[in-house]
């Protein structure tokens, strides 16, 4: 066996997490409490040295900017409702908040997955192989497909139920292979996890 450690720590958090798939326990408390206060910790260190800090606090205290101070006074708004006279000061804060966030994600959302997937589907239906002409000829039928489900303008029969199904089906198929991915990614996890147990700390293999 490992005479590390750290191992031995690793080893017995591994195995306390684990336990839960017998039942609840302290073990698995315990260990799911030590996992939250050093993600925190970590994350508030992480915060700090890369983006308060010198983002925020160097430029104002080093460089002297005092238009720095007003996301200062903004961030410290969002501590309003521990004081009820002032807690209506945390609109300010949570709205500003929201606003710039809606615009990133929407921002991100068009260019990061709306247009790439549109560009996706625009795919050559001549000068390709036989076989790269009939995956081609599936995206494309399927990304239709799929959409007509979510016309809901008109009733889905005739023609248009048809295809409604076959998009059904096409989602169907993306769900499971996005949820074979997520469970082959778990299993990874579990893998690295007992490869750790046996090599690292009991040193059987």
């Amino acid at each position: 066996m490992s005479t590390e450690i750290g191992v031995w720590i690793a080893a017995l958090l591994t195995l306390a997490i684990y336990s839960f798939l017998y039942k609840d326990n302290p073990f698995y408390k315990v260990a799911e409490n030590i996992f939250v206060g050093v993600s925190a910790g970590y994350w508030a260190v992480i915060l700090w040295f890369n983006y308060a800090w010198p983002n925020l606090f160097e430029p104002l205290i080093m460089r002297g900017s005092v238009i720095y101070l007003i996301p200062i006074i903004v961030g410290l708004m969002m501590f309003a409702p521990l004081i009820p006279r002032v807690s209506w000061l945390i609109r300010i804060p949570l709205t500003f908040t929201m606003g710039v966030a809606m615009a990133l994600v929407i921002l991100q959302r068009i260019q990061g997955e709306i247009f790439p997937q549109l560009q996706a589907t625009f795919l050559p239906l001549s000068g390709v192989s036989p076989m790269q002409l009939i995956s081609n000829l599936l995206i494309i039928f399927g990304v239709l497909s799929t959409l007509v489900y979510f016309y809901f303008s008109k009733a889905h029969r005739g023609v248009l139920g048809v295809f409604a199904k076959l998009g059904i089906w096409f989602m169907m198929v993306a769900f499971g292979a996005s949820f074979g991915y997520t469970v082959m990614a778990r299993i990874s996890l579990l893998i690295g996890r007992v490869y750790f147990l046996l090599h690292n700390w009991l040193q059987l293999i």
